[in-house]
């Protein structure tokens, strides 16, 4: 199970609920409908989401939380102590293998991502046609964090590249 596993098995209330009474000593679906006045139909489904995703046992129709399985989870979702060192926290929190997971909304994150993808993707002093910058940040785009013109156009407002007559250069 993965982190991002557990938070999308956790991010309804009514299973969060399922999930504490059942953490809290309820063993069956009829009693955690009782501990949490569900009705049963709704308790039933997120048992099962809850089973699906890893984090409750129902070996014997005896239910409990996979303790083993949440220690897990945090333990692969932790960062390696030697990984990346000295990376900037940005380019961790906006990049993911090398793709961009979204676009900060504060000008000061944004700019030292901006400055990240143009030092990557463009030799200073080399002139490029809209077509290969195109060609260049459609790639860290892959994710659906942003799109290619929309980088482009940040990329300029930021002078990180500049453009004149559709040929652009980095400075």
């Amino acid at each position: 199970m993965t982190a991002h596993v557990l938070a999308g098995a956790l991010a309804d209330d009514g299973r969060r609920r399922i999930f504490a009474a059942i953490v809290l000593g309820a063993t069956s679906a009829t009693e955690v409908a009782t501990r949490t006045r569900l009705p049963a139909r709704v308790v039933l489904t997120g048992v099962r989401r809850l089973t699906d995703a890893g984090l409750v046992t129902g070996a014997d129709g005896t239910l409990a939380a996979d303790e083993a399985s949440l220690r897990a989870a945090t333990r692969d979702s932790r960062p390696a102590a030697d990984a990346e060192p000295g990376v900037d926290p940005v380019l961790r929190t906006f990049l993911r293998a090398g793709v961009l997971v979204s676009l900060p909304a504060q000008r000061g994150r944004r700019r030292v991502l901006l400055a990240h993808i143009a030092e990557q993707s463009f030799e200073p002093g080399t002139r490029y046609p809209e077509r290969a910058v195109d060609d260049a940040l459609k790639p860290w785009c892959a994710a659906g964090g942003s799109d290619h013109a929309t980088l482009r156009r940040y990329l300029i407002d930021e002078q990180l590249l500049t453009r004149e007559h559709g040929i652009y250069q980095r400075l």
